[in-house]
């Protein structure tokens, strides 16, 4: 640890950002879980950590908005093989299942391989939930990076046996309140209903970006007074008439209580950025926009809990999806950083 110069090429040491800490040495540690069973559109999300893993490395850990942000202790976690090893195995019965029911056969004619990816998908987030939990017990802030965004589950909940209250700011093309699509429970499609439906400790979800929604989502946004959403329309729309980005960051940090964990889905990203994306989405937020709202959520009087990143896939051609990917970590660390300092 002594030896290390962030002012040098990092040098690939298995650890996000080339950082020389281990766990046991970190304030925040990195879990990766490569994931991706229930992808319904382009699988390659589970390569997603692995990715942003190799593309940290040539990231300069210099920031503006974080005096000496290279010396946060970042550790990471390595990398579980069995789950990449499972996902393997039930993303070819997910597949099956997938495409049957878009030649339109029913969910009753696959109930049993529907019950082994629910089944699955239940070990999947009990081991993110222990491995989060026990760095938790220890005083340790914990970020997951997936996969698709079924995963964060696990993390959701750990958080919630240390907060009695607390909100999502959730940054997403998608509202992912799905009830159990395509017939799994824990579908990427279905994150922020399970979470609600399964964590009573949640208490508001504030969805920002969301542009692709089908009307069994719209009217449970409409219909629960925990959820506000933020949709890609409404936003633009604002800024076309006028109002400024700072004042609609005001508000959406306004809506949340005093804890808060980041949910953050890549396609919550104009597709520019995130091309290999599970389902990318026309519109988005763009990099600065997105870096301004999180630091000012780390400035505010809030405090960050946890977060997530998830569906970076990082493509067959090029490592642009990881490259992208990586620098938003970098920013939910150390604007998680700094926002203990703040407090």
């Amino acid at each position: 640890m002594t030896q290390f110069n962030p002012n040098e090429i990092g040098m690939a040491n298995g650890n996000y950002f080339a950082l020389p800490y281990s766990p046991e040495q970190s304030e925040i540690v990195l879990v990766s879980v490569p994931w991706d069973v229930t992808t319904s559109y382009r699988p390659g999300t589970s390569k997603g950590p692995e990715a942003i893993l190799e593309a940290s490395v040539q990231v300069d850990l210099f920031d503006p908005n974080v005096e000496r942000a290279w010396e946060i202790k970042i550790g990471t976690i390595q990398e579980d093989s069995s789950i990449k090893k499972e996902n393997k195995k039930f993303r070819k019965i997910a597949e099956k299942v997938i495409e049957h029911l878009e030649k339109g056969e029913s969910e009753e004619v696959l109930s049993e391989e529907i019950k082994i990816i629910n089944d699955a998908s239940a070990s999947l987030n009990k081991k993110v939930y222990e491995t989060c939990g026990k760095y938790i017990s220890e005083g340790r802030f914990v970020g997951v990076v997936g996969g698709d965004h079924s995963i964060p589950l696990g993390n959701m909940k750990a958080v919630a046996d240390k907060h009695d209250d607390f909100g999502i700011l959730h940054i997403d093309a998608h509202a992912d309140l799905r009830v159990a699509y395509e017939g799994f429970k824990y579908s990427h499609a279905s994150i922020m209903y399970n979470a609600l439906n399964e964590i009573p400790q949640i208490s508001q979800l504030t969805q920002v970006g969301v542009r692709d929604f089908c009307q069994e989502e719209a009217d449970f946004i409409n219909h629960d007074p925990r959820i506000r959403c933020y949709t890609d329309m409404e936003i633009r729309q604002n800024g076309f008439e006028g109002k400024s980005w700072k004042r609609q960051c005001e508000e959406i940090i306004a809506s949340l209580p005093a804890s808060v964990y980041i949910s953050f889905d890549i396609d919550g990203l104009s597709p520019d950025l995130c091309p290999n994306t599970g389902t990318p989405v026309p519109g988005g937020l763009s990099f600065r926009e997105v870096d301004y709202m999180l630091h000012m959520l780390a400035t505010s009087n809030k405090r960050i809990i946890g977060f997530d990143l998830c569906e970076v896939s990082p493509g067959s051609d090029n490592e642009w999806d990881a490259n992208v990917g990586s620098r938003i970590l970098y920013k939910m660390c150390i604007y998680s950083k700094l926002n203990f300092k703040n407090r």
